[in-house]
Formats: C-alpha cells, structure tokens, sequence
C-alpha cells in the first residue's frame, strides 16, 4: 500500500498498541444462543473461535450470525460456531506495522484483524476503523498546526502594517526639521516594517490562534520591531570608533528599550541627539506600548467581554484593525493632552512635550533631554504623574470612556487595588527617604507603573525604600495595560489557590492561577542571574539586582550600573530582558513546553 508522505511515521508504528484486546474466545461447539448471550454481555461484535489449546482457528461476527442462521434449513438453536465461522483465520504478529495491516486488510477486503503474538496465541483484534481514526487525528493536528503558523503570519503582518505606518509620523518630523540622517533610517526602517508586514498578511490567514500560538506572536512582534527598529539607532548612535558588533549590540540595546517601553538608555546625553530622533526614541515606546495591548487584548482577552465591546466607529464588535485604530485614537488623544498641558504649564519645546506624554502613557521612560525633569513645577509632576497612572490602567477603563457599560465591577476592584498600593507604598517611601514629598510620590508612581522617569538619585538606596520600589516594580500596573510586571489583576487571582485542590476551578482559571504563581516566583528570581554576574564584573550586588529587575519589568529606573561601559554580552543579556519581561516570562513556557501548563 502507497503511504501518504504525511504519515509514514505513524503508519510505520506497531499494531499491538492499537489493538482491543477486550475480546470473546470460545469453542467451536458452543451453541449461538449461548454465543449470542456472550456477545450482549460483551458488547462486542465478533467472536475469535479457538481449539482446545486455544489457538485460533476462525472468527464469527454479528453479521455472520444474522447471515447464516436466517436461511430456511437452518435451526440457530443447534448450530454452533464452528458451522458458521469464517477460516481459515486472517491474523498479524503483533510486531507488524500498521501499514502491514491495512496492506492485508486490503488484500483480503476485510476490516479487522486478529493480532496474534510470537507463540501464535491470541493479542486482541484491530479494526481498519481504529488506524482510519488515527490517521484522521494526525491530519487533524497537522492542518491545525498549518493554520496556527498562517495566523501568526497574517496577525504578525498585521502588526508589522501598523507599526510602518505609525513610523511615517517621527519621519515627516525629522523632515520638516530637515534632519536627513534621523529621516533615512526612520524612513527605512517604516517602510521595511510595511513591506514585511503586507506580504505576511497577504500570504498568512486569518484563524483562532491557541495559547502556544498566541505567545509565538508576541513574542516574534516584539523581536521583529526591536530589530527594524536598530536600523535608525546604528545611524544615529554615536560609535565612537567601537567594532561594529559592538555599535550594533548598542543599538539593538536601545531599540529593545524603546519598543519593550523599557526605558533604559546607555545614552547619557539625548540632548546631544537630534530633536527628532529623541521624538522617535520615545515614539518607539509609544508604538511598542499599543502593540502590546493589542496582542494582548486580541489574543488572550476573554471572549465574552470582547463580544460586550461596540467599537464607537462602526457601533459592531470592533475587527482586529479596527481595534488597534481604536486603541491608537485613545492614547493619541491622551498624548494631545497631555502635550498641550505641559507646553502651557512649562513652557517647553512643543516637540520634546510629545516626546515626554508619550514615554509617560506608554509608561516608558525615555526622556528627550537630560533637563526636561528638572525643577519641575508642582502642576507639571501632577500632570506626568496622571499620564503615568493613565498608562498602567486596564484598556477596559480606557474603553469605558467612550462605552461606558463595559466596565465591570472586577475592572473597579482592580484599578481601587492598584490605587490602594500606589498610596501605601507612597507613603512608606516619604517616610523612608529624606526627599521632596513630591519626588518620594513621583518616584513611587514611576516605579510602580513601569515608566522609569527618574528625579531621585536611586544609588544605594536605604533598604526600606529600595524594597519597596522593587516591590511595586515587581507588582507593576493593571492587566491589559503598557505597564509591566506582574499586573495587580493576577493578585486577585491567588485567591483561588485554595479552590485548586478542591477541584471547584475552571481550566481556564486554573491556568491564570498556576500562570500567577509561576510569574511571583520567576520575577524575583530571574534577575538575580543578571546580579550575581554584574557582581563578579565589579558592580554592588544590591544595586545591580535593582537595576535588573528594573530592566526585567520594564521599568528604566536606575542606579547607574547598566551604562555605555558595559561588555556586549552583558549589555545584550539585559536587551533580552526587557524582551522577556515585556512578552511575560511565561509565554517561553507556552512556547516551548505548552503541556507545563495545563
């Protein structure tokens, strides 16, 4: 028998595993009634008819019975197997292939084979009908892994057109200011990203994507733009005569902390950088914040609160396109805003003012020039420090101002909870830090919603307030936000630890459970690799953790150790953890051992 290139692998496995060995043996002289009655009780078809060794001879199914017994000279109550069997008996070693099988089945026209073992004694029987289902079951997956790798391609596409085409705006920028490097690279970059993008969702389909297949988008979203988005860093980045390696492990740091909304730079002068690139440093986080919440919301979003949403363009439940338009005009609405507040209560370039509002939502960090946060005015940190809270916000409060019957109570618990933190953790931290009460709540604000605008010197911090910002660092913004850590959402998920045991979860709670504990666990832990290692090049072991974990949330708060004096190595490591921080450290496991989670 010709085998499908598809399946020679599953053909090619042995009978004995796919065989039922839940079957009825009896003598050639038992009686039908008496065999009839066996069958019932089984609930079988088929009988193996044996010798008195017990070695096959023939086999009677159901329909040799109806068939043989109905003719008029025949008296069922005294026909016996024997008369009525089929032999000689078509059987298989159990060893055989189940390509040997259906070989044999189809050389013979039957549909079921006795397995035999080497001694010739009887295994069990295997149905065509079993390898049928199995071969279905395997086409079944391969199709279905098919499907996920086009949707990842059309959605991944879909992410790679919009971030083109949000890139064409810090280009005209650096146009209309006639800064022709900052506008080669950006104009490059924007058209790569549309390029790629068109021809992966022209070539890509549209399909649900599973956990594994959603945790694959985001994380290749993420890579692809940190990438396209080193082309303009290795243009703009001073190298200073470094190796190219070196300038490009550089940019790629950089770029990773735009688009992550990380926030780190190593960088010590923006102000050195042309207006328009630092416009487009912190526009990268801008664009890399909404990519976020759109792969999240489209991909892991409850189903039924998406089918609640009416899109306030079309009145429908918003399309994929239409969601990420929607989400764009909230926070470019916020940026508006938030820009013309603090030109007018600050006074400041207009340019850099959209630089700032837009680092602020999308809790990101970068500052344009190394000036922009000093001696601030009170309205002017009110106005940050709303921006920043605004970023770590759930999308469905954002949504709520224009639906206002999409909130639910849960989304409330989760914003007052976060509230709740913000203020204690304010609170401890003015009375640990002999500071300005604005910069101790400036800071606390910045930290626990993962942006990194910095006021304070955070070196060697006392131990109290050093707690504390890793703490709500670690704990981070609300979910479905541009915030990172481990989102206040989740705390609310821990509750149900106790319910776990109990078995009184859903599969889908269970998961957020588990995904909760794992996250508790992992971020803490995770950087202390980067500590440890930063210890043994020099640096102060407390220190280096901070700014690792910094790095890891994608915060950007910093104690001074992560800078241009790094090794490439080092500096990359830190690169992959903003990446990984961003994308969750969890999606790996969905990624890569997806049955770690049940």
């Amino acid at each position: 028998m010709a085998k499908s290139p598809d399946l020679p692998a599953h053909l090619d496995q042995e009978v004995k595993p796919y065989t039922n060995v839940d079957v009825i043996k009896l003598s050639e002289s038992i009686l039908i009634p008496l065999a009839c009655k066996h069958m019932v009780r089984a609930n079988t078809d088929e009988i193996i008819v044996v010798d008195e060794n017990e070695n096959p001879i023939g086999i009677v199914t159901d329909e040799d019975i109806i068939k043989k017994t109905s003719e008029d000279y025949v008296n069922p109550a005294k026909t016996t197997l024997g008369d009525i069997m089929t032999f000689p008996l078509i059987s298989i070693d159990q060893h055989a292939t189940l390509s040997d099988a259906l070989e044999r089945m189809k050389e013979h026209k039957i549909r079921k084979l006795v397995v035999v073992s080497d001694d010739k004694k009887i295994v069990g029987i295997l149905y065509k009908n079993t390898i049928i289902n199995l071969m279905k079951k395997y086409l079944a997956t391969r199709q279905e892994k098919k499907s996920a790798l086009w949707s990842i391609m059309w959605n991944l596409g879909l992410v790679l057109q919009f971030a083109g085409v949000l890139m064409f705006v810090p280009a005209i920028i650096a146009t209309v200011l006639w800064e022709t490097v900052p506008a080669t690279g950006i104009y490059l970059m924007s058209t790569l990203l549309f390029v790629t993008g068109f021809f992966m969702n022209s070539y890509g389909e549209r399909h649900p994507l599973k956990i594994h297949g959603a945790a694959v988008l985001v994380f290749a979203s993420f890579l692809l733009l940190v990438l396209f988005g080193t082309i303009p860093h290795w243009l703009l980045i001073p190298h200073d005569g470094v190796e190219p390696s070196v300038h490009f492990v550089r940019s790629f740091f950089e770029s990773a902390a735009g688009f992550t909304t990380g926030g780190l730079s190593v960088l010590s002068s923006p102000d050195d950088l042309p207006q328009s690139f630092t416009f487009y440093r912190s526009y990268t986080q801008f664009v890399g914040g909404l990519s976020f919440i759109y792969l999240i919301v489209t991909a892991f979003y409850p189903e039924h609160k998406l089918h609640t949403m009416r899109s306030f363009i079309s009145g429908r439940i918003p399309q994929l396109r239409e969601l990420f338009v929607t989400i764009t005009i909230l926070f470019s609405v916020y940026i508006t805003i938030l820009s013309v507040a603090l030109f007018y209560l600050g006074e400041r370039n207009i340019i850099d003012n959209f630089a700032l509002a837009m680092s602020a939502l999308s809790t990101g960090g970068w500052i344009p020039n190394s000036q922009i946060l000093v001696d601030l005015t009170i309205p002017e940190y009110v106005a940050i420090i709303l921006g920043m809270i605004l970023g770590a916000l759930p999308f469905g409060f954002h949504y709520a101002f224009v639906r206002t019957k999409f909130m639910s109570v849960h989304i409330n618990k989760e914003v007052a909870l976060y509230f709740g933190i913000l203020g204690l953790a304010s609170i401890v931290f003015l009375f640990s830090m002999d500071v300005n009460p604005i910069d101790s709540v400036f800071t606390v604000v910045s930290g626990s919603t993962t942006t990194g605008f910095q006021t304070l010197n955070l070196k060697n911090l006392n131990p109290l307030a050093g707690t504390v910002l890793t703490i709500v660092m670690i704990i981070g913004g609300c979910g479905f936000s541009t915030a990172g850590g481990l989102k206040v959402y989740r705390l609310f998920k821990l509750v149900g630890i106790k319910d776990i045991l109990k078995k009184k979860q859903s599969q889908s709670d269970r998961n957020e459970i588990i995904t909760a504990v794992a996250l508790i666990v992992l971020l803490p832990i995770i950087p202390l690799f980067a500590a440890f290692h930063m210890a043994g090049l020099g640096y102060d072991f407390e220190d280096s953790y901070f700014d690792a974990v910094s790095a890891f949330t994608t915060t950007g708060l910093g104690t001074g150790t992560i800078g241009a004096g790094l090794d490439s190595y080092t500096m990359t490591a830190f690169a992959f953890l903003m990446i990984f921080g961003r994308i969750e450290i969890i999606l790996l496991l969905y990624m890569f051992v997806p049955k770690l989670i049940p």
